[in-house]
């Protein structure tokens, strides 16, 4: 053939020998990114990819149609001890009575299995009767509660406190609020907080499994009610020094806000994450910002009213020390802030975001603002993405940056739709908007501010900005007196406490005493006593010495009671 005989031409030219050398171009075969591996941990110890989704829970003795009918089938006392049996199981805890056939020791898998198979039985027998009629609440509440109640894991008081003694896992049935105190100990550490727990560990990541088992096969709107006092408890198990209960925890919490109705937004789910912001365990604050992530995907529209008090409480953890928690709040944070419905705003939340992550970005921020064309109506959770952002604008030391946070908010506050809404945040623009009116050497600038600053008062609702100046030093004056007033309460209420602890101490001094003369005084009349004893003795062995009869009465000399005639102690 043609191509062969080329081939023979091409060889029979080639000059080969020992010193010839060939160079073979070699190409790298690049890796698609999907496929390579990453070795790169993430920020809660694992992958720095996203985390896989854990595989839903199956049940093992009620996983047929004829398992679940055989349930039906039985009386209720046996429908008891059945699910009492499986609940066991969840939990770790080993019985026979029934023969449930768990194959080997309890691990994470049988625990698994059998807290799927309570969800089951709640799905096949309702969610009322086997969570409440059979006591499974009051089981898990014992595992997951501590000794001193859920507030001692976040300082004793605040939103913590207040939700659970609020909500009491016991009364729902009933529909009465609890209004028991909870305990004022204090836990700093995961440690601290494992110390705290009464059941053991496997216990408490079966009870997690049984509340993520609930959520995932029974679900919303049979469950939920139930199982959202529980939310607290499981942010506090996600700072746990375990990690299979950290893991566990986590699932549970991101099963919870599945099926958690959106009206437990606000009321439930969001004041329990602002507490577990304030944790002293950096897990729970990472927990509490995945899920307020989470919520943002879910429902928006909760989140998006709710950004006033959501966007300070997040922006703090954003310089927190831990890396995992900051770069945790900043997603978060993106993702809150792009629930808000406004179409003006929405090209440049990023770069906002990226100002309050990090303050060098502000002027690229107000850039960003400053190609914005405001016509959609500006409501107070689009004011509360930009007010930060601005205020601090108006702080930097170029006066063109000055200059545009003015213009952004005088075109801002045209589209106030009320008073309310921007009130919140006329403190933190008219001092600043004020000073920069007064103070900036720039005629063109200060012009800009005072615009601004009359547009916003008018959006306030004051005729002038000395009015809007002065409303706001009355209601800063109020507020300081307030804080005055609420600081000296607080000290009173100290001192208070510390008179009655030095009068206790002073009665327990008191009563010490007391108790240590009283022994000084036995002592001393036990001491007297032995004396005497000593005393009588010595006298009782005098007198046997000097007597010439011994104790039984006979005479020392002759051994007779009476002595003979030739005795020498005959008297």
């Amino acid at each position: 053939p043609d191509h062969l005989q080329i081939y023979i031409y091409i060889l029979s030219n080639m000059n080969i020998n020992a010193s010839t050398k060939h160079k073979v171009k070699t190409t790298k075969k690049v890796a698609s990114t999907g496929s390579k591996k990453s070795t790169k941990k993430g920020s809660n110890g694992g992958s720095a990819s996203k985390r896989s989704v854990a595989p839903k829970l199956s049940p093992k003795n009620l996983a047929t149609v004829e398992q679940i009918d055989a349930l039906k089938s039985k009386s209720v006392d046996e429908q008891k001890l059945h699910v009492t049996e499986l609940l066991a199981y969840a939990l770790g805890r080993e019985h026979r009575s029934l023969g449930v056939p768990y194959d080997g020791a309890s691990n994470s898998l049988t625990r698994g299995r059998a807290a799927a198979d309570v969800a089951e039985a709640c799905k096949a027998l309702g969610a009322r009767l086997v969570l409440k009629d059979f006591e499974v609440l009051n089981e898990l509440e014992n595992v997951l509660l501590p000794i001193g109640g859920v507030a001692s894991l976040f300082g004793g008081g605040g939103g913590m406190k207040k939700i659970s003694s609020g909500i009491s896992l016991a009364s729902l049935g009933t529909g009465s609020v609890g209004s028991g105190s909870i305990g004022t100990g204090t836990a700093k550490t995961s440690t601290a907080i494992d110390k705290l727990k009464t059941a053991t560990a496997i216990a408490r990541e079966g009870a997690l499994m049984v509340v993520r088992a609930l959520c995932e096969n029974v679900g919303r709107p049979h469950v939920d009610p139930f199982l959202l006092p529980y939310f607290g408890p499981i942010l506090e198990e996600s700072g746990s020094s375990m990690s299979s209960i950290r893991e566990a925890a986590m699932e549970t919490a991101n099963a919870i806000m599945k099926v958690a109705h959106p009206l437990a937004t606000s009321i439930v789910l969001c004041p329990v994450i602002f507490a577990a912001l304030e944790s002293p365990e950096w897990r729970v604050k990472f927990c509490a910002l995945q899920c307020l992530s989470q919520l943002a995907s879910i429902v928006p529209k909760q989140i998006c009213l709710l950004l006033p008090k959501i966007i300070p409480a997040v922006s703090s953890e954003v310089f927190d020390t831990k890396p995992q928690v900051a770069k945790a709040a900043g997603s978060c944070l993106l993702a809150v802030c792009q629930t808000n419905s406004n179409p003006d705003v929405a090209p440049a939340i990023p770069a906002v975001v990226k100002a309050i992550i990090k303050p060098s970005e502000t002027s690229k921020a107000i850039e960003e603002l400053m190609g914005t064309t405001f016509v959609a109506s500006v409501d107070a959770s689009t004011l509360s993405i930009l007010c930060p952002v601005l205020s601090r604008g108006l702080k930097e030391k170029l006066a063109i940056h000055k200059r545009a946070c003015s213009i952004v908010i005088e075109n801002m506050s045209r589209l106030v739709e009320t008073p309310e809404a921007v009130a919140p945040f006329g403190p933190l623009l008219v001092p600043d908007l004020k000073k920069v009116s007064e103070n900036v050497q720039f005629e063109e600038i200060r012009d800009a501010a005072l615009a601004a600053l009359k547009t916003l008062t008018k959006a306030l609702g004051h005729a002038s900005p000395e009015e809007a100046f002065a409303s706001m030093m009355e209601e800063e004056t109020k507020r300081v007196e307030e804080e005055e007033r609420r600081i000296a309460e607080e000290r009173e209420a100290e001192a208070a406490r510390e008179e009655a602890m030095r009068k206790k101490e002073e009665e327990e001094r008191r009563l010490w005493k007391e108790a240590q003369e009283a022994q000084r005084q036995l002592d001393k009349l036990a001491i007297e006593e032995a004396e005497a004893k000593k005393v009588e003795k010595k006298k009782k062995d005098a007198l046997s010495k000097q007597s010439v009869k011994s104790a039984s009465g006979k005479c020392k000399g002759c051994g007779l009671k009476k002595c003979r005639k030739d005795c020498l102690f005959r008297t």
